[in-house]
């Protein structure tokens, strides 16, 4: 009886998955209308529903570094008609970053598809006394405690820490919902730095309201080759962030492999990675296993990165 149970769960799961989507699926965004998650999701939701012939609706949840959001969606039905865009902040550094978090972001959700990575990009208003790295650095430390950073992600706010830490810096650190407030309130002048992601730090640059000084990656990144790494200064800075489509647990198989194969097909086009470079994310495409034994990997790594930055859990 058992058996026969088994091969007919199978058999609803294959069928569900071959009529899947038969409604809107909602795409869940940690961060705010704006930021590069967000506008990951918009190109990747614009990709699986032309596939797929039904709507993907992005729905904004920022708060607590992603954990909202993340919280929503491990309590959501595992139908595939609720999926979240991902990155490290909710999904690995979270559980270091907050004493008690309402999920667990390895057994309460189903990975899907890794889509690329990123970078973050330091960045000044143009009228910052600094017009290098090297400059910054000596500027900010001959003006200990004067000083306001603001972030708004994991990414952020360990970009800082760790520049606190290995440049032996002393500023005041702001906490936002998301980057794009961070960079209106450095544009406004009440920040004096932030970090920002590369999507948004590119057009930024691009538009003159903010002026970019380095780079989080471990080398130059292509997308501004002019700009140094951090580690030229302060060897050991590595800060790189990524996104991720995941379910609630236990999404069935052929769901969670259909979404891939789209996922796949979307990633191999010319004219998606185009898209991706333009939102500053190189394309590093992981399957359901393989984002799954990445994301164990990341919440060690994360953990290991806010112990460096020396930051205390909320």
């Amino acid at each position: 009886m058992r058996i026969i149970a088994f091969l007919a769960g199978l058999l609803s799961s294959a069928a569900a998955a071959q009529t899947y989507p038969s409604h809107p699926v909602k795409l869940i965004v940690p961060f705010p209308a704006g930021s590069a998650t967000d506008q990951v999701a918009r190109l990747v939701g614009a990709e699986l529903q032309a596939a797929l012939k039904q709507p993907f609706v992005v729905e904004n949840k920022a708060g607590a570094q992603g954990a909202i959001a993340a919280a929503e969606v491990a309590k959501a039905a595992p139908d595939g008609y609720t999926l979240m865009l991902t990155t490290n902040t909710p999904h690995a550094a979270n559980p270091s970053l907050f004493r008690k978090l309402t999920y667990d972001p390895v057994k309460d959700f189903t990975p899907i598809t890794r889509y690329g990575t990123t970078s973050f990009m330091l960045m000044v208003p143009p009228q910052f006394p600094a017009k290098n790295l090297k400059e910054f650095l000596a500027d900010v430390r001959g003006k200990a405690g004067k000083l306001s950073a603001g972030y708004g992600s994991s990414g952020s706010q360990v970009s800082l820490a760790m520049l606190k830490q290995l440049g032996k810096l002393d500023f005041v650190e702001v906490p936002y919902k998301g980057i794009p407030q961070a960079i209106t309130d450095t544009m406004g002048g009440s920040l004096q730095f932030t970090f920002v992601d590369m999507a948004n730090a590119l057009a930024q640059a691009k538009g003159g309201k903010l002026r970019g000084l380095a780079v989080t990656s471990a080398k130059r990144s292509s997308l501004a080759p002019e700009l140094p790494a951090i580690a030229e200064e302060l060897p050991g800075y590595e800060i790189i962030a990524w996104f991720a489509l995941v379910g609630p647990a236990k999404l069935p198989e052929p769901i969670v492999q259909r979404l891939h194969e789209v996922n796949m097909k979307a990633l191999a086009k010319p004219e998606v990675k185009e898209k991706f470079a333009l939102v500053g994310t190189d394309v590093a495409p992981l399957g359901p296993a393989e984002l799954g034994r990445f994301i164990q990997a990341e919440v060690a790594h994360w953990a290991k990165l806010v112990r460096l930055a020396g930051i205390e859990p909320e």
